[in-house]
């Protein structure tokens, strides 16, 4: 059995493509795999415009697309592709062949293989080990994650999320919207302004869904956010995040400790010496030495003590069940944190003061979080996720790639695309 016998097989070309030439060129060595079309592809070809009967026309230049290698010498398709004619309208076009992917220089095999390895390593890294250039994989990438998007669905999309995502240095965000429900995300765009909920619900529009279908949003205390949603999705029920809102807590508690270290005495401050870590812990996540630790302080004394036990009771509130309850927990909470300040007279509780007012000024949308018990939990796993590829990858040189491989790893599209 010959070799163009066994890759015409191996590359299931059919009846309308034949391997007419195998052969080894360069060195270290390229397989070309050279293909012509056969007098059976005419009778199946249809005019993409009118569908109408199809003869040849004429040829294109020798034309190569990468396939995956063969016994680790790079492999490629040599062809001529032919250009048809419709007899009926005129009309003349390039003839696709079976192999071509998405980004006109691979086949679907090595555009399948090359998306396998992106998943798990900075595409940078994927382009050393296929000895291709960055920027040819993300052109590829780009592509299907395109043709994808443009298919997904998002009718049914009651519940959602959305957050800031840092894309370098400086002050150069993206709003990302993802479903909470089917923990997916449905959107990217840049910026973080009031105007990113105009986009968004643009977009659902383009995906079978509607802005007055959604329910219920989780999103942080920015002001842009709340007078969008009130703009855009005025069904929506607003849940400022339980995240948000204890990890402002635990910073007061750190600038309650920072204060404590300026200001106290040399007692006080030689037990909170080197303790940022020991107060951003819960108890029981504490190490033997620092459970020591803890215990030779005088906790009864000590601001930032006292802050820190806020913090945890604020994290048994959110723990209740009982929606009424919880109010009256979290209005009891907001009282025993401004007497304490207020009686102790002193600015060292001033942080833990302005998180109260935060929490006061927003409460309807804080105390909805009992009633629909929903987090943006999801989009902070994607915020750590990203973070972690950036560094990898060094970054992200536009908003273009971020957005695509979010919508790649985290918009559980259907890729490779298929359409």
């Amino acid at each position: 059995m010959t070799p163009e016998i066994i890759f015409q097989e191996l590359l299931g070309l059919g009846q309308n493509w034949v391997v007419e030439q195998c052969i080894h060129e360069g060195s270290p060595g390229k397989i070309v795999i050279r293909v012509k079309e056969t007098e059976h592809l005419w009778d199946t070809e249809k005019c993409p415009k009118c569908s109408g009967k199809v003869s040849c026309y004429d040829h294109t230049e020798p034309l190569r697309w990468r396939h995956l290698n063969c016994f680790e010498h790079e492999c490629e398709i040599e062809c001529r592709l032919p250009r048809g004619r419709c007899k009926e309208c005129g009309h003349t076009y390039r003839v696709q062949p079976p192999w071509e992917g998405k980004s006109k220089h691979f086949t679907k095999e090595f555009e399948a293989f090359t998306l396998l390895l992106a998943r798990e390593m900075p595409i940078k890294k994927v382009g050393d080990i296929l000895k291709e250039t960055d920027t040819r994989l993300w052109r590829m990438i780009i592509a299907h994650v395109e043709a994808a998007y443009r298919q997904a669905d998002f009718s049914g999309v009651t519940c959602i999320g959305a957050d800031e995502l840092s894309r370098c240095r400086g002050h150069h965000f993206l709003t990302v919207f993802a479903d909470l429900e089917k923990k997916r995300v449905l959107f990217a765009t840049e910026g973080r302004d009031m105007s990113v909920w105009a986009r968004f619900c643009e977009e659902l529009l383009r995906h079978n869904a509607k802005a007055e279908d959604i329910r219920t949003i989780s999103i942080d205390m920015s002001q842009a956010y709340v007078a969008g949603i009130y703009i855009n999705c005025p069904n929506a029920k607003k849940v400022f995040d339980k995240f948000h809102i204890i990890a402002a807590v635990n910073k007061a508690v750190d600038d309650v400790r920072r204060t404590e270290m300026r200001k106290a005495g040399c007692e006080a401050r030689e037990m909170l010496n080197k303790s940022r870590w020991l107060w951003l812990k819960n108890p029981t996540n504490l190490t033997e030495p620092e459970t020591e630790r803890m215990g030779r302080m005088d906790l009864q004394n000590l601001c930032t003590a006292k802050a820190y036990q806020m913090r945890l009771t604020l994290q048994d509130i959110y723990a209740i069940t009982d929606p009424l309850l919880a109010k009256r927990k979290m209005l009891a909470w907001c009282r025993w944190v401004l007497n304490v300040a207020r009686r102790r007279a002193t600015t060292m509780y001033a942080s833990m003061v302005r998180c109260v007012k935060m929490i006061q000024r927003h409460l309807d949308g804080v105390l909805a979080y009992w009633d629909c018990r929903v987090t943006n939990g999801f989009m902070e796993g994607l915020n750590s996720v990203f973070s972690a590829v950036k560094r990898k990858a060094r970054g992200y040189r536009n908003p273009l790639y971020l957005k695509a491989i979010l919508y790649f790893v985290a918009g559980k599209l259907q890729i490779p695309a298929t359409h």
